[in-house]
């Protein structure tokens, strides 16, 4: 897995949703309840901008038909039958890192 810097993330425990361009992927950084989250920001359902949207409850709500998905796991809730990839965040001093895997990564990881 690479961690890659978030430009312009700065957490200061107020809630908050940006869209980020991390390693050519749309990426929502969430700031929600002390915690921070980073979710795919299509909404697959819709294709909307999830950063659009709030946050209810632990999840990320879609502006367009409130389609929500959990910000630990990215899975739509009861009924949707659907997801937003999800990815690690860390925060070093006041940088913000959000981890993905390469293609091998994934790889390796689904042969063990």
């Amino acid at each position: 897995m690479k961690w890659y810097p978030v430009d312009g993330v700065t957490p200061n425990g107020e809630p908050f949703i940006k869209k980020v361009k991390v390693a050519g992927k749309s990426i929502c950084i969430v700031g929600y309840e002390g915690g921070l989250f980073a979710l795919g920001a299509t909404c697959p359902h819709a294709r909307e901008d999830l950063s659009s949207g709030w946050c209810a409850d632990g999840k990320l709500v879609c502006p367009y038909h409130r389609f929500s998905y959990d910000l630990q796991t990215g899975k739509g809730s009861p009924g949707q039958n659907d997801y937003v990839e999800c990815y690690p965040v860390k925060v070093k001093g006041k940088e913000v890192y959000v981890g993905i895997e390469s293609f091998f990564d994934k790889l390796k990881q689904a042969l063990k």
